[in-house]
């Protein structure tokens, strides 16, 4: 594995060997369960869970009371979604959402529509960005719930979360966010930005995998959750099951160090990542960016190099790990649903690759990674007569091509 680079952070990160470090005595002499008080096995771990709750909330600006552990991010969305929608069905049956959220977003949305709600799915502009006045616009006396993401996983476009949270709180409306990619990448408060629910995952910040959290907002206003699984009660009624005690030590022990490196970490990101899109700039042309130039997260770069095929570039990178669409879709061939909702075309859709750099990224991997994509896609551009054709100055898209 010595030659091999690691660029698909996105997908999921290596666990911080300071994370490991804490989280290792609670799989053998610490290993009581959080929930037995009656000795001291159970009370160690219960003090540990307490730590590290208070260490994620710390990050996000919420106190710890409102932290509640899952299995992950996937869980809290749904967690959020059909517990919001089952407790205030009463209320109003309408939730707002976006063409490109996560699929953990889209599908217990649907799953909601086939139960009668009626769901809005916002459309993007060609950076990713909604329509703040769409936002507005879309709601009614029967909204309950606005869930947009904080930062997208494929192309790293970052939503006016804060004016998102004044909307929301002007009209009444509880608002979501799926803050899996941005936590502790980029500052977010959950009281400056009036948000009332938000999903994270420790994997995506150096924590490990199988266990995520739900923040849900205790006052001003009271969230209430129906629990989506029952038994025992844990977690204030809202998640039963016994507590994933060295995961959750190890998601705290990663939110600690994400908050202390936090601005660091997020300026050494940037100067890589636009280390990686210059090198590219300067020697490949017919070079997309697919996202928001700046308003983005620090590490993330989609690019589409046109007149290549995207498995044939993903082939020749060999021992670079880089990604083609989101980590959870990329079995499929299709197209990223997110690209398209880009308008970007489907040819150029098929060439994409997110880069995304992290915590242990060096220089030198940047350097190698420009100089072996340049190599590839320049080899696979000489065996594309199309390629010479557009150097040519022909315009492709007038070309009928059925040979009639």
């Amino acid at each position: 594995m010595d030659d091999q680079i690691y660029l698909d952070y996105s997908a999921t990160t290596p666990v911080d060997p300071r994370v490991l470090d804490e989280m290792l005595p609670f799989f053998t002499e610490a290993f009581g369960n959080a929930a037995s008080k009656s000795h001291s096995f159970g009370l160690r771990a219960e003090d540990a869970v307490a730590t590290a709750r208070q260490q994620i909330a710390d990050l996000i600006g919420a106190s710890a009371k409102e932290i509640i552990f899952t299995s992950g991010a996937t869980e809290a969305d749904n967690l959020a979604l059909l517990g919001i929608a089952e407790m205030y069905a009463e209320k109003g049956k309408h939730i707002i959402t976006c063409v490109t959220e996560h699929k953990a977003i889209l599908d217990p949305a649907h799953y909601l529509e086939t139960k009668g709600f009626n769901v809005t799915f916002l459309n993007v502009d060609k950076q990713g960005k909604i329509d703040l006045d769409e936002l507005r616009s879309a709601i009614t006396d029967q909204t309950i719930l606005i869930s947009l993401m904080a930062a997208n996983n494929e192309i790293g476009t970052v939503h006016p979360i804060k004016a998102i949270g004044e909307i929301a709180r002007e009209h009444g409306v509880f608002f979501h966010t799926d803050a899996t990619q941005a936590v502790g990448k980029i500052p977010l408060d959950v009281e400056e930005m009036n948000i009332d629910l938000l999903s994270m995952s420790a994997h995506k910040l150096y924590g490990p995998k199988g266990v995520g959290a739900l923040y849900v907002r205790r006052r001003r206003p009271r969230v209430r959750l129906a629990p989506v699984m029952h038994g025992g009660g844990h977690e204030r009624g809202m998640r039963s099951g016994t507590l994933n005690v060295p995961g959750i030590v190890g998601f705290g022990a990663a939110c600690h160090y994400a908050k202390l490196e936090l601005e660091e970490e997020g300026k050494k990101l940037q100067g890589l990542r636009e280390k990686l899109e210059k090198g590219l700039e300067e020697q490949l042309d017919y070079l997309y960016l697919n996202g928001h130039p700046t308003e983005r997260i620090p590490g993330l770069l989609n690019l589409s190099f046109a007149f290549v095929e995207g498995e044939s570039l993903m082939l020749g990178l060999g021992n670079i790990a880089v990604s083609s669409g989101s980590a959870c879709t990329s079995a499929s061939l299709e197209p990223s649903y997110v690209l398209r909702a880009l308008k970007v075309g489907d040819e150029l859709a098929h060439c994409s690759i997110r880069f995304s750099i992290g915590r242990f990224t060096t220089e030198k991997e940047v350097e190698q990674t420009i100089k072996k994509v340049v190599a590839v896609v320049n080899r696979l551009r000489e065996m594309s007569p199309l390629y010479e054709m557009a150097k040519e100055g022909i315009d492709l898209s007038s070309i009928n091509w059925t040979g009639h």
